[in-house]
């Protein structure tokens, strides 16, 4: 039961209220999604309810049921105790208006990847229906191997993951969106078991985090399967063995994309030799990457 002060919160702003409260005082991280305590707060309490995520304001002063209110402080008390990502409480992620099936066999769905694939990163690729085949190399939930399809609709996509559990939750993203005519999952260590093919797009947001910064993590973070976060002690350990042998699996014309996080200083100092396109995006900036094949093979 819920003590009797908690039971005067009557309305969805007096229980926004005391959310942001909460989560402000408590120190919390966010960064799953959303990068504040009010965001946070207010999906977690429409999802609560039932309503649609992007609505808030018609309901602010309506009056909840005490089961409502009940279901949403409790999930308040397991944020800011058990300091687990909103996605991980509510079992989903939203990424460019997509919704993903997620839990802690995966990371959050988060890449910033996703904004280039919505604007079918233009301009480096001006024909997007002439693209056939896409790789998506550590795939985890699935996130970007649909957004590719959803994004090259003549193209067959190739899911990889290290993770047997990571590509569960991937087969049942891409069967909710009905594309597993398109998409095809692959448990394999990078290129290892992966049969050859020629792709004209290889997308990848691998492990980078570095050594260093893995220690530091703040907690929400923890709860994310580390082998999916740790890069090595510069970040590069996975990334040098992808620029390695990517050439192998790229069409004359393929293009990589390659999601570096905040290792830009380490990404420049392992491979001083490359001259690679940053893309921006809305939030980033020098955390994306594109190489062609012919950078890479030489």
């Amino acid at each position: 039961m819920l003590d009797s002060a908690l039971q005067e919160l009557g309305t969805l702003r007096d229980l926004l209220r005391y959310a942001v409260t909460q989560f402000n005082a408590s120190k919390l991280a966010f960064g799953h999604g959303s990068d504040n305590a009010w965001d946070e707060a207010v999906y977690l309490l429409l999802h609560t309810l039932h309503l649609p995520l992007d609505t808030l304001e018609p309901f602010l002063d309506a009056r909840v049921l005490p089961e409502e209110r009940e279901r949403f402080l409790k999930l308040v008390e397991r944020r800011k105790t058990e300091r687990l990502p909103a996605a991980y409480l509510t079992g989903e992620a939203w990424l460019q208006g997509h919704r993903f099936t997620v839990d802690s066999r995966v990371i959050v769905p988060r890449s910033p990847i996703s904004e280039c694939l919505a604007q079918g990163l233009a301009p480096w690729i001006t024909h997007p229906d002439e693209i056939d085949f896409v790789l998506d190399l550590c795939t985890g939930s699935g996130c970007l191997a649909v957004l590719a399809a959803l994004a090259y609709e003549n193209a067959q996509v190739d899911a990889v993951d290290l993770s047997e559990q990571a590509l569960e939750i991937a087969d049942i993203n891409i069967e909710q969106f009905g594309l597993d005519g398109r998409i095809t999952t692959y448990r394999s260590d990078l290129f290892e078991q992966l049969p050859h093919c020629e792709y004209k797009l290889i997308v990848c947001n691998p492990p980078y985090v570095n050594a260093e910064s893995m220690q530091t993590l703040p907690a929400e973070y923890r709860h994310e399967p580390p082998e999916a976060l740790a890069g090595g002690e510069d970040g590069m350990d996975l990334i040098r063995r992808l620029l390695r042998d990517a050439p192998d699996f790229m069409a004359p014309e393929g293009i990589l994309v390659l999601e570096i996080g905040n290792e830009y200083d380490h990404f420049v100092a392992a491979f001083p030799h490359l001259d690679p396109i940053w893309i921006s995006t809305e939030n980033t900036e020098d955390q994306i990457l594109l190489l062609t094949r012919e950078q890479l093979s030489t």
